[in-house]
């Protein structure tokens, strides 16, 4: 049989397409017979390209389009997926899929989204490898560098113990690793903003404050503030070796509470790798590397940690490791099931009850939109405020 080019096939095949999807069983059978005979193609081939509707050559193509089998997530997902992913603060695929039940019964119970029953069922069995694919043309990755602004204090190192792999029951809540985050812009001179933040071990329960400056007085003073805050008991202190923590006042405050003080190793951050990925995913994502001066940024900053704390600790899922495995040149690392801190928070039985039905309360009152819309609001509010790089030379 003489070779027959692709051109030629498709054209025969769109020639006998209308005749072949109003005949008869018996006359289709004829006209595969006749299209194998002239294009070479299998019986199977043939009787499928026939029979799809319409033909794959004259439809338009949707982003959703695959070869394969039929398209279960659609464009009828992709926007409530796109405003869930908006108000977590477009995390990972890992993380959306974990908070998307507590997210869409959050939006459907303050009527933020009008959906059919069965595109909320379609999201909330929507794997992470999906939502990363649906949502790959949506996602901006910015990568940026700040400075390090950490000066050594070394008055109290002798009586602060550094704290070693075993030094505390990390599985208790109320162990905190803390750390101040600058908002200097790209210089360290001056008076700037800082975030003072802190990270339970246990639970991942984060809170952050802005201080004016690292004064030991300010930063204390917004401890306090986060300490008020915590659903739970503070049981013990963690930071690194900067003066504005290793300094008389909080030293003897954590020995009179009988908090548990301890500093991480000189230069080793990796001491510290809860609140350090919290200083990225929580305060240099919402927040940035702009500078930041005086106190009227640092009440608008308070207000905008006040709306993010809702966030990050009602609704937004944390990856926790369980262990980390080297084999050779290989790390092989497990995790944890990814839940929000409010719900590892429930879970512990360290947590007295009446601590936890009052933040199931504040829980069945938050409106994770309404947050985020007002977020946006201080967030224009306080970029009116912020000095540009360009600003800072002079």
């Amino acid at each position: 049989m003489t070779k027959v080019s692709m051109k030629s096939r498709r054209e025969i095949i769109e020639k006998q397409y209308d005749k072949y999807q109003k005949s008869t069983k018996k006359q289709k059978s004829k006209i595969l017979d006749a299209v194998c005979e002239s294009t070479g193609i299998s019986r199977d081939r043939a009787a499928r390209i026939l029979a799809c509707k319409p033909p794959p050559r004259s439809r338009p193509k949707t982003v959703f389009e695959t070869r394969g089998r039929k398209t279960v997530y659609g464009e009828d997902v992709l926007e409530p997926l796109k405003k869930i992913w908006s108000i977590l603060g477009c995390v990972c695929g890992k993380r959306v899929a974990a908070g998307m039940a507590g997210m869409l019964d959050a939006l459907l119970r303050h009527g933020e989204i009008e959906i059919e029953e069965e595109i909320a069922a379609k999201l909330k069995r929507m794997s992470p490898a999906t939502i990363d694919r649906l949502l790959k043309k949506e996602r901006e990755r910015i990568t940026l560098k700040g400075r390090s602004t950490t000066k050594p204090g070394s008055l109290l190192k002798k009586d602060i113990p550094i704290r070693m792999g075993t030094a505390w029951n990390d599985a208790v809540p109320g162990f905190v690793e803390i750390d101040l985050v600058a908002h200097c812009g790209d210089t360290t001179a001056g008076e700037y903003l800082n975030t003072l933040d802190a990270t339970d071990i246990a639970t991942a329960w984060t809170e952050t404050r802005a201080s004016v400056n690292k004064a030991q007085k300010h930063v204390f003073a917004e401890l306090m503030i986060i300490k008020s805050n915590l659903p739970f008991d503070l049981l013990g202190i963690d930071s690194d070796n900067g003066s504005e923590f290793i300094n008389d006042e909080l030293y003897r405050y954590c020995k009179q509470e009988n908090i548990c003080f301890t500093r991480s190793r000189p230069y080793q951050k990796n001491d510290g790798c809860y609140v350090e990925q919290k200083n990225w995913s929580v305060v240099r994502k919402e927040i940035g590397y702009d500078r930041y001066e005086g106190k009227e940024a640092a009440d608008l900053m308070n207000e905008y940690y006040g709306c993010l704390r809702l966030l990050t600790n009602f609704f937004m899922p944390t990856l926790k490791l369980k262990s980390r495995i080297r084999d050779g040149t290989k790390v092989y690392k497990t995790y944890e099931d990814t839940k929000t801190p409010y719900a590892r928070v429930l879970e512990s039985d360290d947590i007295p009850q009446e601590n936890k039905d009052a933040l199931t309360e504040l829980y069945l009152t938050i409106n994770p939109f309404e947050i985020r819309r007002e977020m946006v609001k201080i967030s224009g509010r306080l970029t009116a405020l912020r000095i540009p790089y360009r600003q800072l030379d002079k």
